[in-house]
């Protein structure tokens, strides 16, 4: 078994205009001091890394590091989640997602696919040269207006959407196995990659791509009312990156999944900050801990009701609390006898 490796932050929700969330070596320091040893980069947010410098140039990245390792952190992935999102956007939600692009591919549907395109690319690259072997990320989406549909969806719809999906990722995908990095796709309600099913859907129509993984996160699981648990026992060879995000399920005889278009906060499902929610970390982290997880505990902070540097500064130490330093020895080993054959057969009466 190995010891999970962390705690370490999400930094895309504390990004801001004001210091320390304004620069990278700002954001490190205070990471650092709150006791987080490694950092998810945002490569959407410019001011912390320059995506294509880093798919281009060894030294860059090599800095990039040196400048990190002296806050005592390391890079635990890169993530584009944003920019995922772009490579399959439905009609409908074009104007709400062009916020998501570069403003020279905006009210350009095709161009902006491109756009996101290569920066999935790039960010293969960057991954490799700063000595990364995960990737996290969004799978975008075509079909999720026809999640609960009214009227029913023509036969043949799904398997046509995850075809084309596929197809726009598979060259992605291909990017990412020549940089020897997994690409981790957060299974997101909004997604077409939203739970086991859809993820099977989705590796059944790339060919089983062997960099097809999975970002596990359980509020999401938790607001779809699914068993998390389980998921790990079910999918657990595929699970290279974990999102540390609390969340709680509290319908009510108005509310339930679906959440009548309520704010986040009068909700019955939603993200609380870790410890405040209702996910059973403890089984999730024994879980993967079992399963011989070797990727990072990364804290991802979004609540309606605490203030983002309190649940940075409790989520520290909740990790640190419930990563399971993986014993070396066997509970009952005082108790063993010291066998040979002989005496296996003598005790099976052979």
């Amino acid at each position: 078994m190995k010891t999970i490796k962390g705690p370490a932050i999400f930094l895309a929700q504390f990004v801001g205009d004001k210091a320390p969330f304004d620069t990278l070596d700002g954001m490190c320091q205070w990471a650092s001091k709150l006791g987080f040893k490694g950092i998810q980069i945002p490569t959407w947010e410019k001011h912390l890394i320059d995506l294509q410098l880093a798919a281009e140039s060894k030294n860059y990245c090599d800095e990039l590091k040196g400048k990190i390792a002296e806050h005592g952190l390391e890079i635990t992935e890169l993530s584009t989640h944003l920019q995922g999102q772009l490579i399959g956007v439905h009609p409908a939600y074009n104007e709400m997602f062009d916020g998501f692009a570069d403003a020279s591919v905006r009210n350009n549907p095709k161009a902006r696919t491109q756009w996101a395109t290569q920066q999935l690319k790039w960010a293969a690259k960057a991954s490799q040269n700063l000595g990364l072997n995960a990737h996290a990320t969004f799978s975008g989406a075509l079909l999720w207006h026809t999640m609960y549909p009214w009227p029913q969806r023509p036969a043949g719809l799904v398997e046509t959407g995850f075809k084309e999906l596929a197809k726009r990722w598979i060259p992605i995908l291909n990017a990412f196995d020549e940089a020897g990095v997994d690409v981790c796709y957060e299974l997101h309600p909004g997604e077409d990659l939203h739970d086991g099913i859809t993820f099977e859907r989705f590796l059944e129509v790339t060919d089983n791509h062997p960099r097809v993984n999975i970002l596990y996160d359980p509020s999401h699981f938790l607001l779809q009312q699914l068993d998390y648990l389980a998921f790990i026992d079910i999918y657990q060879e595929f699970i290279k990156m974990f999102h540390v995000k609390d969340a709680e399920f509290n319908p009510t005889g108005r509310a339930g999944v679906y959440g009548g278009y309520e704010s986040w906060i009068n909700r019955p499902g939603r993200f609380r900050s870790l410890g405040d929610g209702q996910v059973d970390f403890v089984g999730i982290f024994s879980k993967l801990t079992q399963y011989d997880f070797e990727g990072w505990a990364v804290m991802e902070w979004e609540c309606c009701l605490k203030h983002p540097e309190d649940g940075a500064r409790e989520g520290a130490i909740f990790i640190e609390d419930h990563i399971i330093k993986v014993t070396e020895k066997a509970f009952d080993d005082f108790a063993g006898t010291g066998t040979d054959e002989a005496m296996n057969k003598r005790i099976l009466g052979l």
